[in-house]
């Protein structure tokens, strides 16, 4: 393992990539338990995959940002521990398939060389945090997200507080009120403002909270109207904590942050935030005002958008510069949207785009939301240039961001929650809008989206034409179907709107449906109504009757029986998801994590990070409480559950010096500041509660073992 973590410099990077290697050799052997595993290799973005015996490799880049080195060397990588193919999910992360669990440690290390990382990227984590792709370049926006993007995802990257969530959080940043990052559907989302405070303007962020799309959508609520950009790490580490406390554990389906803030309300939610606080080594004071970076290279000249397109004879390449290409906010400069069909190309393609990004950009590419690449500041004289490269690899279609642009998850081709296809699906949708509705491909306004189960990887809930994967049982034979909704989108400064169900309807008349739906929408619209407007107006009702006829089941025909790009009749073949991660309930591995929890702290108080080591400590005694209540056939679902109901059930068996019980005891975490002494002593405590609950479970095994003689 040493010669291929040789060139590492990071030795935190180094431990991560040996734990791993030595976590799959215990698993392997036996010697570690599948559920404990899989929440540790999940926490480093190796995924299980459909197919048995081979992993997805989820690859972490902070809102989608690549440099040309970065994509050669993802490219290694895939070229020789996958399949030299490439996938852009909507979270602006790298996903690489049919990797062999053994190669897991080699491959991170030679992402690492080229600081792209796999931590965090899956799990019961913080995730990637997005961002607009236009960030730092945008017209329209107050001043550059892109920064805060950065550093909250460099902050919150292996803190001891982020890896066992009940689950996931999702961070976005929107570059203006347009809010292209759709914040209104994250656990937290940002929007930037500028206030004027005595005369002088002062940068901060409107907060959204507790959004989220999955089988049940929520819509994110307003958090803080202005939050002064100083105080932005310290929120998020206090809700992030809160979340930790307070969130459910067992119930996956119940562990979000929408779940808990629809238990406790909005205001609850702040008020325990705001009590955090003082447990958070991180403040106002701390933070450095961040540069607003630019391009330096100054344009030969400045022409515009129209003055560009006015010289412009070539068909092909002018329809590409009308959808594809943007002015930026830099006089004189230009970037292009390379359109990436469904997110997925191939490292050969991407070795040429490197180029591309190399010779005429400013060596930073950004792989979008919305499954696609964006080149900036490109000379007007380079344009033509960066489509013929683009045209080359055949990644120069038009109509970036429109009806012909599809989102689409991987689906069945290698999720294990797939149901139904999504990306042939989406594959013959664009063909048909290329063909019989070429005017579409000028159309910004509506959006198909696609996902290949009810969870919404693929954001049908925000689509204004969506769809998930199905089924549908016919005279004992399983159809492959699709639920279409509509309506969904953005409203804006934090607003948004959900898709509605409308029909079910089999798979294979997709493109039906499609035809169904822009020619109602052609033929009767008003003046220039929008597609929501126009869905608004006539009604749910009107558009479950537009499509009813497609939804007959007594006109199949055999191949309505097999899904888009498959050959044989279709029956569904649902597994184990593991986006949400695992729950380790077993009262034998609990200790064995506290123990390992305040060998963690220990090296933290030796490094001087006081705030980790007391909540690593604070960890262990969840963890130390958890195995007792369970020892004792009590079941709780949040930490705060624990806490209390240890109190309930234990309240004459453990003693705490000083301190009325152990709910006073394990919640100093957020009465003291993170001090050297308190770290110090809080550790020290809960070592000893540790050795207590140890000795009494092997009194509790004694006595049992004692009557079964």
């Amino acid at each position: 393992m040493e010669s291929f973590l040789s060139e590492l410099e990071n030795p935190l990077v180094q431990k991560d990539i040996i734990e791993l290697g030595e976590k799959i050799a215990a698993y392997k052997s036996g010697e570690l338990n599948e559920d404990k595993f899989k929440a540790l290799r999940l926490a480093r973005g190796v995924y299980g995959q459909r197919q048995q015996g081979v992993q997805m490799i989820r690859i972490k880049l902070p809102f989608g940002r690549v440099s040309a080195d970065q994509l050669r060397r993802i490219c290694d990588v895939s070229d020789e521990y996958s399949t030299g193919n490439l996938h852009i999910t909507t979270r602006q992360d790298i996903q690489i398939h049919y990797v062999s669990l053994d190669r897991t440690p080699q491959l991170w290390a030679e992402l690492e060389k080229s600081d792209v990382t796999l931590r965090e990227a899956c799990g019961n984590t913080v995730r990637n945090v997005t961002a607009s792709p236009l960030a730092g370049i945008d017209k329209n926006e107050p001043f550059d997200v892109a920064p805060y993007a950065d550093l909250v995802f460099r902050y919150f990257l292996r803190k001891p507080f982020g890896q066992e969530l009940g689950r996931k959080i999702k961070i976005a940043f929107s570059s203006n009120d347009l809010d292209d990052a759709f914040t209104f559907i994250h656990d937290f989302g940002f929007i930037p403002k500028v206030e004027t405070k005595s005369g002088v303007e002062v940068k901060g962020f409107k907060v959204l909270i507790g959004g989220g799309l999955g089988a049940q959508p929520f819509l994110a609520k307003v958090g803080y109207e202005f939050l002064p950009e100083e105080e932005l790490i310290s929120f998020l580490e206090a809700a992030v904590r809160v979340f930790d406390r307070h969130g459910e554990r067992n119930s996956r389906h119940k562990a979000r942050i929408k779940y808990l803030i629809a238990k406790v309300g909005i205001e609850e939610f702040l008020s325990l935030v705001e009590a955090e606080r003082k447990a958070i080594q991180y403040q106002a004071e701390d933070f450095v005002l961040i540069p607003q970076g630019e391009f330096n290279e100054a344009p030969k000249f400045i022409l515009s958008k129209e003055e560009v397109l006015n010289d412009i004879e070539d068909a092909d390449f002018k329809k590409w510069v009308e959808t594809n290409v943007v002015e930026q906010k830099q006089a004189g400069y230009f970037a292009a949207f390379v359109k990436v069909l469904i997110g997925n190309f191939t490292t050969e393609q991407a070795r040429k785009l490197a180029l591309i990004i190399e010779k005429y950009t400013s060596d930073e590419a950004r792989f979008t939301i919305d499954q696609s690449v964006l080149l900036k500041y490109i000379l007007p004289e380079n344009l033509k240039a960066v489509y013929d490269g683009l045209k080359e690899i055949n990644l120069h279609k038009s109509g970036y961001n429109s009806v012909a642009d599809v989102t689409a998850c991987p689906g069945t081709d290698t999720c294990n929650l797939g149901i139904s296809d999504s990306t042939h699906v989406a594959k013959v949708i664009e063909q048909l809008i290329q063909d019989e509705y070429p005017e579409f491909i000028y159309n910004q306004e509506i959006k198909i989206k696609i996902s290949g189960c009810m969870n919404s990887c693929g954001q049908h809930g925000l689509a204004h034409i969506g769809f998930h994967g199905s089924s549908q049982k016919v005279n004992g034979l399983t159809v492959p179907a699709l639920q279409v909704l509509l309506g969904g989108g953005k409203l804006g400064n934090g607003f948004g709107r959900i898709a509605e169900k409308v029909i079910k309807i089999p798979s294979k008349r997709v493109l039906d449906i499609i035809r169904y739906l822009l020619n109602d929408y052609s033929e009767n619209q008003l003046g220039d109504e929008l597609f929501n407007e126009y869905y608004d107006r006539q009604g749910n009702k009107y558009f479950y009757d537009l499509l009813k006829p497609l939804a007959d089941t007594t006109t199949l025909k055999p191949e309505d029986f097999i899904d888009w790009g498959q050959t044989e009749q279709f029956k569904t073949e649902i597994g184990v998801g593991e986006c949400a991660g695992v729950l380790i309930d077993l009262v034998s591995t609990l200790f064995y994590d506290a123990e390992e929890k305040l060998d963690a702290a220990k090296t933290s108080l030796s490094e001087g990070r006081f705030a980790d080591a007391i909540y690593q400590s604070y960890a262990s005694g969840i963890h130390t409480a958890k195995g007792l209540l369970l020892q004792a056939k009590v079941h709780c679902n949040t930490q705060s559950g624990i806490i209390s109901d240890f109190d309930k059930n234990f309240e004459n068996q453990f003693q705490f010096e000083g301190y009325e019980n152990f709910t006073d005891f394990i919640l100093q975490i957020n009465k003291n500041e993170p001090s050297e002494v308190f770290a110090l002593d809080y550790n020290k405590r809960m070592q000893n509660l540790l050795n207590e609950a140890i000795k009494y479970r092997s009194t509790l095994l004694t006595i049992v073992e004692n009557e079964k003689a």
